[in-house]
């Protein structure tokens, strides 16, 4: 049996390490988190932290971590390129500019191993349910080698390419949608509100209509709520919506519209509103508004 390490056990990469288990994998987890490698224990797993060593030789590493940072944190420092077995496989699952990602790919050829772009997307519930949609770039051979490891974490699984920062690139426009989407909704509410219009029965009324969208439906709700739980953080729209804009710069694209949304997340994350659902990027819109 082939052993895997996943790195990453925080709110999605834990529930994704525990399905690889239930699918009858072998999972040793890399985390920081002492509660998190306890978490993965008690399901199953073996459990190391991070650092030179630890890790052990393995076939198939999965990074589902914060940032591309972290990802060479990882590789590099942390010794992971130097323990993999031969012609391992490397599976970046988390999001990052594509620029980055193609950056990783080369440290991990020019060690002599192979590379899989793909990142997810789905959030905390589909991870926890197995369901998320991975976006993967990779040699074909390669892309069906890691086929039922991906079966036992997503539903929807797509083959974008064969070049490291096409799965990324796929993931960023994703992300782009969903965070335009978000401040469109927020601000149509907004200017209803104004005007002192009912935000329930809006929220009917548009459910209903051309102008619905996946995004109305799930995050138009939480708006009207002043503390609802968290999905999805500000702070990761803040996050993302960056990597959008560094990747326009990097293809010399121009994206307006999501260089406004940027700023709204950013302005609620300054407000002190960065750990809130994504869906209180309303409350920007409030203040600017005068609308309490």
């Amino acid at each position: 049996m082939k052993t895997i390490a996943f790195a990453g056990l925080g709110a999605m990469g834990l529930p994704m390490a525990k399905n690889l288990l239930a699918s009858g994998f072998r999972v040793r987890g890399i985390d920081l988190n002492p509660q998190a490698l306890d978490a993965l224990h008690a399901a199953g797993g073996e459990s190391v932290g991070p650092g030179v060593g630890a890790m052990g030789a393995v076939d198939i590493l999965i990074l589902m971590v914060v940032n591309a940072a972290q990802a060479e944190q990882v590789l590099i420092a942390d010794g992971a390129l130097a323990e993999l077995n031969a012609g391992a496989i490397v599976c970046l699952m988390a999001t990052c500019p594509p620029g980055a990602v193609e950056r990783i790919a080369d440290l991990v050829v020019a060690a002599g191993h192979r590379f899989v772009d793909a990142p997810v997307s789905g959030g905390v519930a589909g991870a926890v349910a197995g369901s998320l949609t991975i976006m993967a770039a990779a040699e074909r051979a390669t892309f069906d080698e890691m086929q039922p490891l991906f079966q036992a974490m997503g539903q929807r699984l797509f083959h974008v390419g064969e070049r490291p920062g096409q799965g990324a690139m796929v993931k960023t426009v994703n992300q782009l949608l969903c965070g335009v989407h978000i401040a469109a909704v927020a601000e149509a509410f907004a200017l209803a509100a104004k005007v002192g219009v009912d935000l329930e029965v809006l929220l009917d009324i548009m459910g209903g209509s051309a102008a619905s969208s996946w995004m109305l439906k799930d995050r138009g709700p939480r708006m009207l709520q002043s503390e609802p739980d968290v999905t999805s953080a500000v702070d990761i729209f803040v996050k993302d919506l960056g990597i959008v804009l560094e990747a326009g710069s990097e293809t010399r694209a121009a994206l307006p519209l999501a260089a406004a949304a940027h700023q709204l997340f950013l302005a609620t994350s300054g407000r002190g509103d960065g750990r809130a659902d994504d869906s209180q990027v309303i409350r920007s819109y409030y203040a600017l508004n005068g609308v309490r």
